[in-house]
């Protein structure tokens, strides 16, 4: 291959696909020129870049476009090699039509990787069966400040519950043939004071026990095709030219073959906005020294720039040898260089593609099946906050279904969902997918209940002027469900999102006046929060009668909540992220040191209102009959002990068994408690069971004072709980002998083996 023939290879470009079927357009984007197709094509193409993801196009006639685009981009170069096409796939394929699952923060409050792993695994045949190879997810940042808008994108705040569930969606995602993306690599979501795109201000040591960890464990256990680098910079290294972070960790030493991509326009930001290169070729130097292999969205940088770069002595060609030969052999494992390769997708195997307006409406991107599964995530992910004995409903009369999310659609979507992302921008075209509001939800869920409705306030308006009115209809009904929480959006079109970030973790515009004025109505006040954060919930948290919190729970969110509040689905999802107490104590999550929590000598008290863990059902449980069969060992040893756990309820039901450790005395500053484990246990009314634990000491290892990993003798202290702060049972351990350092090999998990007892 020529020089220019292997930096084709190289980059994508952003296109969209022909709602006729014919080939695709480079897509006019507000950042970057569109290249001239004609004269990349002779040459090659690497990628392109969301062909179903940039208007909304019909299924099978954007599947259409994409073939014969891919027979075109084969046909131009001397080759034959096809593009490999990459679409956004956070919380469901972000095509028109698709289903829309709830975002990742609702993945980790239903905490069970089981299920995660099999919506990712129809996602990634959706993908596959309209042509698309590559999906930019999962997320792995760790949330650190509840005001960065892209919390909604995250799995929540604890590195082991984030680590899980996203190797969960990376081993489904793969499954289904599709390369899974890890991103942001690395420390994207510790930006200083929550602000999306600011540089990040931590140690090597948060680091390497908090950020490193979820990576180092999807790597392992997931085995994803794709590493994406973050946009930040971490003590002036932005993360697209840190060799020592995407070679030496990422590869050297965690033994990655698979391709690392730009996050959008990173290469170019090297120049334009963390200022560590002078020219595009300079930034393209950095970046491909560093170990990114891949452009995207578009060429900038991997074009001339870097051609010049060779030319000049400034990158020697073995570089993007080494980056093409990562690319050929994922395009070699997806297929595409097979003799055989048939750019038509499953979709369309058995269609007459010479009648394009015949596919219309051929490909059903939101099956029976994928709607059952997003209405089995949304249900388990809904976390009942608070009840003061008014949930389940029974039969009321009358409901008031008021507040901004009221009667909204897509007040259940993140901001990565098609509707949200793209639709918002073609305001003429329908939403693709069926998505009931709250009221409906609730007029379906009572059909003989008058359920009034009336929105009070606006998400972030200042108006103030429909509070009374809202007032006058709660006094004339039995109840209150109060809809408040967020509207996705990007950068400053929404309350989150990406680019939407919170000076505070106040409910957004005058939502917090409403909710005052109808808990002074003297009707019952269910409150229910369809977020992409938490937020400080001021006197609800006293006084609500109930408070049910969602996180953007998708296309079947509304039917989980009405379902929860009518008894029929049992909850069963417990936080992900704290819920703060106060607006404006940030940053503050569970995982904190002992400095980091109330004390007397601070007038600020980050103690959240609902801990991390939380959640309520409608069953009770009793833990009982702890054994400990072995309390001492060595630091390369592991703990076994087992208890009772019991549904003593009148229904089936769900307890989340969480286990945390705590290290009184360490080497370094520990967090008071980490989790280390977790298990969902359901169980029918007065059935019980004997859960039995094996906690390997590798799990107590941290970063010491030398920078390595290490294990180290000591007390312990293991916490079996049902949240961060309820734990039923606290159990004295110790490690002894030498302290013992640790590589990425060590054991991860515990082991917890749920064993069924008669009554």
């Amino acid at each position: 291959m020529t020089l220019r023939e292997k930096t084709a290879q190289l980059f994508g470009v952003w296109v969209g696909a022909s709602d006729e079927g014919g080939d695709v357009a480079p897509h006019q984007h507000e950042m970057e020129e569109p290249p001239d197709l004609d004269a990349l094509l002779p040459y090659g193409l690497g990628q392109v870049t969301r062909p179903f993801g940039t208007a909304p196009v019909d299924p099978a006639l954007g599947a259409l476009s994409l073939l014969r685009s891919q027979r075109r981009i084969a046909a131009a170069n001397r080759f034959g090699i096809p593009a490999l096409a990459h679409e956004e796939c956070l919380a469901g394929f972000a095509a028109w039509g698709a289903t829309a699952y709830p975002v990742p923060l609702s993945w980790g409050a239903a905490f069970n990787p089981a299920l995660v792993r099999r919506m990712a695994a129809a996602i990634g045949r959706d993908l596959r069966a309209v042509g698309v190879h590559q999906g930019l997810a999962p997320v792995l940042d760790v949330v650190r400040d509840a005001r960065w808008g892209r919390v909604e994108e995250t799995i929540g705040e604890d590195p082991y519950l984030v680590g899980t569930i996203a190797t969960a969606y990376v081993r489904g995602l793969e499954s289904a043939g599709v390369v899974a993306t890890l991103k942001h690599f690395a420390g994207y979501s510790a930006s200083r004071a929550g602000r999306n795109l600011a540089p990040v201000g931590m140690g090597p040591r948060e680091r390497a026990d908090v950020i490193l960890p979820p990576f180092e464990m999807v790597l392992r256990e997931g085995r994803p095709g794709s590493v994406m680098h973050a946009y930040t910079d971490t003590d002036g290294i932005p993360a697209a030219a840190d060799e020592a972070l995407l070679t030496g960790l990422l590869r050297d030493t965690w033994g990655f073959e698979g391709t690392v991509v730009a996050d959008y326009f990173g290469i170019a930001f090297l120049k334009t906005l963390h200022g560590v290169a002078e020219d595009w070729s300079q930034a393209a130097a950095l970046a491909l020294t560093s170990g990114v292999d891949v452009e995207l969205p578009t060429v900038r940088t991997f074009g001339p720039p870097l051609l010049d770069a060779v030319a000049t002595g400034l990158v020697p060609e073995r570089l993007i040898d080494r980056a093409l030969r990562r690319v050929l052999v994922q395009k070699v494992r997806l297929g595409l260089l097979d003799p055989d390769w048939n750019p038509v997708p499953d979709a369309l195997a058995h269609a007459d593609l010479s009648a394009p307006e015949a596919l219309r409406g051929l490909v059903d991107l939101d099956p029976p099946a994928n709607r059952a599964l997003a209405a089995e995530l949304a249900e388990q992910a809904v976390v009942l906050l608070r009840n003061d004995g008014v949930l389940p409903l029974g039969r009321p009369a009358r409901i008031a279904v008021i507040g901004p999310n009221a009667d909204e659609p897509t007040a259940v979507l993140g901001c990565y969902s098609f509707p949200v992302h793209v639709g918002r921008q073609h305001p003429n075209a329908p939403l693709g997918i069926e998505l009931p509001t709250l009221r409906e939800a609730l007029h379906a869920e009572f059909p003989d209940c008058e359920v009034r409705t009336v929105r009070g306030v606006g998400i972030d308006d200042d108006d103030t002027s429909g509070i009374p009115g809202a007032v006058r209809v709660a006094r004339g009904t039995d109840l209150v469900v109060l809809a408040l929480g967020d509207r996705a959006g990007l950068f400053g079109r929404g309350t989150s999102g990406e680019g939407c970030d919170a000076a505070s973790l106040e409910l957004p515009g005058r939502q917090s006046e409403l909710l005052d004025a109808l808990l002074d109505s003297g009707t019952p006040v269910v409150v229910v929060l369809l977020a992409g954060r938490p937020y400080a919930l001021g006197r609800a948290v006293s006084e609500a009668a109930a408070i049910v919190q969602c996180f953007f729970p998708g296309e079947a969110g509304t039917r989980a909540v009405a379902g929860v509040l009518s008894g029929r689905v049992n909850p069963s999802g417990r936080l992900p992220v704290s819920i703060p107490a106060h607006p404006c104590v940030q940053p503050s999550t569970y995982l904190a040191a002992r400095l980091a929590q109330a004390s007397e000598v601070s007038s600020t008290d980050p103690t959240a209102a609902y801990p991390f863990g939380h959640g309520l059902g409608y069953s009770e449980f009793t833990w009982s009959g702890l054994a400990v069969e072995t309390s001492e060992t060595g630091t390369d040893g592991e703990f076994r002990l087992a208890f009772e756990l019991r549904n003593t309820g009148e229904r089936a039901g769900t307890e989340v068994v969480q286990l945390y450790l705590h290290d009184p005395v360490a080497a370094v500053v520990q967090p008071v408690q980490r989790l280390v484990g977790y298990r969902r246990v359901a169980l029918a009314a007065g059935a019980g069971c004997r859960v039995e634990l094996v906690v390997p000491a590798d799990l107590a290892s941290f970063t010491g004072r030398e920078g390595h990993r290490i294990v180290e003798p000591g007390a312990l202290e293991l916490r079996i709980a049902a949240s961060s702060t309820d734990a039923r049972f606290r159990v004295p351990l110790r490690l002894t002998g030498p302290v013992r350092p640790l590589d990425h090999t060590r054991r991860l998990h515990p082991t917890i083996t749920v064993r069924a007892t008669h009554p």
